[in-house]
């Protein structure tokens, strides 16, 4: 059935795109899911851990762990806030900045990879139904 067969593809690549792009962060001392978080800090640093759990849909304990990981990586810290002694504020590094290009630069790559032979027009359409995948599951 074709549903089904969508289904695995999805599983598959999802899957393979993982572990590429794995593969690629690992050249600067990242997993995939700590870029993320990165990027989220790149946009707006200082934010708090349940600022950064609602923008990666994770649980606190997943952002927790990946703080805790790259703070020893010397990536980022964390500092109470001035206003509200109880909220820890999540900051980046110098050595945490200075990834930013690197690690678009690997997800440049990882999406050339994955896009390539595919023309605009149909990039459109894929773009189009992932939106309606997208709509479906939430």
């Amino acid at each position: 059935m074709i549903e089904d067969e969508i289904r695995e593809l999805l599983d598959k690549i999802s899957g393979q795109m993982r572990r590429n792009y794995n593969q690629l962060l690992q050249d600067v001392n990242l997993h995939a899911g700590q870029d993320n978080l990165l990027c989220k800090l790149w946009a707006n640093d200082g934010l708090t851990q349940v600022q950064l759990c609602e923008h990666l849909k994770c649980e606190p304990s997943t952002v927790t762990n990946m703080v805790k990981t790259l703070e020893q990586k010397g990536i980022v810290y964390r500092q109470r806030d001035e206003k509200d002694g109880r909220i820890s504020r999540v900051f980046l590094t110098p050595e945490g900045c200075n990834l930013e290009g690197p690690v678009n630069e690997r997800w440049r790559k990882q999406q050339d990879k994955l896009l390539a032979g595919i023309v605009p027009e149909e990039r459109l359409l894929l773009r189009r139904l992932m939106k309606q995948m997208e709509e479906n599951l939430f």
